[in-house]
């Protein structure tokens, strides 16, 4: 029979490694591809022109990624894997439909 003192064991799960990969709360790949997009425009093209808009742009890219993350944080992965899968698993109704 079950001593009554003794519970459940338990393990701790670290909170590093069950939360995702954020930086600046969007998905960390993204934003430094967006970075690096937006430093070789300002850089490439060096007017003052072009530095104002590849920061607009970074600004607004990083918001929307943001928006993203916040909806699920997982979702470049979901849709990377969407992509993969899309010739195996077409968009009809029916298995036997054709389209």
């Amino acid at each position: 029979m079950a001593d009554a003192g003794v519970g459940l064991h338990r393990n701790r799960i670290h909170r590093a490694l069950s939360r995702p990969n954020l930086l600046m709360g969007a998905d960390r790949e993204l934003v430094l591809l967006t970075g690096l997009a937006a430093i070789i425009l300002i850089f490439v093209v060096l007017t003052i022109y072009s530095a104002l808009f590849g920061i607009a742009i970074w600004i607004v890219v990083v918001g929307a990624l943001r928006m993203m993350a916040k909806a699920d944080p997982m979702m470049r992965k979901v849709y990377a894997r969407h992509m993969r899968y899309r010739a195996h698993y077409l968009p009809t109704s029916a298995p036997w439909r054709r389209y």
